[in-house]
């Protein structure tokens, strides 16, 4: 624990629904809801308006959409989230060398670290300027938590929500945290709570009023060790810079069980570019290529294969995929796929093409039929005649215009897709930072009408490029009042 309040984490508010209502100015004010829109569908964001109605992050979509029904429901644009996301982090890092970002929307650092703060005061205004250089550089808010160690930090950005600062006052932890759930406490999730609450533990009080032979009693050594030293308030985990990701990986969750033997394996090797898209935007590339499938009766088997080397090669990864999927049986239904890659390393394996080559020969090896094939079967080992399971228009159209989507029109200039269905596809032109667009429909096919990257959401962003230059360094002073908390 630190003598002054000098670990912040920031925590974005309601990130991905407050990117798209910035991003959209006729969402402003209105209930967003982001995430799967499909019957299996679950929901990654909900933005203040729509959380009132009871709608809240891995909700089911179905679900969300019975609570409000009036909401806007759109697809994640993660090139979006990462960008602003970069822009927030670049800020973090002019703060201190020592930024350990979280998500794309949360990170702590350590403020001492970089010379920004060594009491409440100049932590406070390190916070609060940094506050201010968000909104002005992406247009978003996000809450600051202050204090001496990391779990108290993050407990008081939580309390600042939506859209403030609160500085927890070293000293004050122990009576700060006695009030609260046991819920609050990191690791304690919902079977360790309810195994506590039959015990007669239900606040962070009662949890330092056991004591530690008890709690070790309850939910063994480890655990029962850091939960005590938690109900105390006592933190000592450093603010790491270095985060290092294990795995990259994608998956989806089809609306319609898969059980044409082609069509999974043609989701699996999209998959694997997806994959292999994202290792290679992070400069990576991996050794061990891993499949997960999800049955019909929810049971999830994973398959790996290691290669000789670590890789970033899409052929490699994809055939790799392929002969996992050999391995599985999707007799009875397929309601997801997903595949990783993990052994992440900063180089390839030189021998890409030998890699590749090995890869493909043992692809065909396990495609090798154990009986002949007739000349007459189709891709799928059965008649030509047999089409294989194709996805109809409507669903193609859904791909090619998700919901809340950017689009360009030659005519109209860029606006989002609202919805699509029927053969057409409803967009509002507007921007970020204008007035609210008007709607228009097209065909699915209209020519004048294509896809489009995101706007950024601030137009003339203030500069900070020597920013924190103008903060005050730490200074000493009075100390402000416990758990003090400021909005604007």
């Amino acid at each position: 624990m630190r003598p002054a309040p000098t670990i912040l984490h920031l925590d974005m508010d309601a990130f991905y629904a407050s990117a798209e209502q910035a991003a959209k100015p006729s969402l402003r004010g209105k209930a967003v809801v982001v995430g799967g829109l499909g019957p299996r569908g679950v929901v990654a964001t909900a933005s203040y308006e729509a959380r009132l109605l009871g709608v809240h992050s891995a909700m089911p979509t179905a679900q969300a959409r019975r609570l409000a029904p009036n909401a806007a429901y759109l697809v994640p644009r993660f090139s979006l989230y990462r960008s602003v996301s970069e822009q927030v982090m670049e800020l973090l890092g002019r703060l201190s060398p020592l930024v350990e970002p979280l998500s794309l929307d949360e990170a702590f650092v350590d403020l001492e670290a970089g010379g920004m703060a060594d009491d409440s005061v100049s932590a406070r205004t390190t916070g609060e300027r940094l506050r201010t250089a968000i909104r002005e550089v992406t247009g978003l808010s996000g809450s600051v938590g202050l204090a001496g160690s990391k779990m108290l930090a993050k407990i008081a950005s939580e309390q600042a929500k939506p859209d403030g600062l609160t500085l927890i006052e070293p000293g004050t932890e122990r009576e700060l945290l006695a009030p609260m759930s046991v819920r609050t406490l990191p690791g304690v999730g919902p079977a360790t709570g309810d195994h506590l609450r039959r015990a007669g533990m239900t606040t962070v009080h009662d949890l330092a009023e056991a004591g530690e032979a008890e709690l070790v009693r309850l939910v063994g050594k480890a655990h029962g060790h850091g939960l005590y030293r938690m109900a105390l308030g006592l933190d000592d985990r450093p603010v790491v810079a270095e985060r290092d990701a294990k795995s990259v990986s994608v998956e989806d969750t089809f609306d319609v069980d898969l059980h044409d033997r082609v069509r999974v394996r043609a989701e699996v090797e999209r998959l694997a570019v997806r994959c292999v898209e994202r290792l290679r935007s992070a400069d990576r590339s991996g050794r061990t290529v891993v499949l997960k499938v999800r049955r019909f009766d929810f049971s999830t088997l994973t398959r790996s294969e290691t290669l000789r080397g670590p890789t970033d090669d899409p052929t490699v990864v994809r055939e790799a995929a392929a002969r996992l999927l050999e391995l599985v049986d999707t007799t009875g239904g397929v309601r997801l796929l997903g595949v990783g890659v993990t052994g992440l390393a900063d180089f390839t394996q030189e021998d890409l093409f030998a890699q590749a080559a090995d890869a493909r020969e043992l692809a065909e090896r396990a495609r090798t039929p154990e009986k002949p094939v007739p000349d007459d079967a189709g891709p799928g080992g059965g008649p030509a005649d047999e089409e294989p399971v194709r996805d109809s228009a409507e669903q193609l159209a859904a791909r090619r215009w998700p919901a809340g989507h950017d689009v360009r029109h030659t005519v109209h200039g860029h606006g989002w897709v609202q919805g699509s269905g029927v053969g057409r596809v409803t967009v509002r032109f507007e921007e970020p930072g204008g007035p609210v667009g008007r709607v228009v429909t097209f065909r699915v096919d209209d020519p004048e009408l294509s896809p489009a990257d995101p706007l950024p959401l601030v137009r003339d962003p203030v500069d900070y490029s020597s920013w924190p230059a103008s903060l005050p360094k730490s200074r000493s002073g009075p100390v402000s009042a416990a758990g003090g908390e400021s909005r604007p």
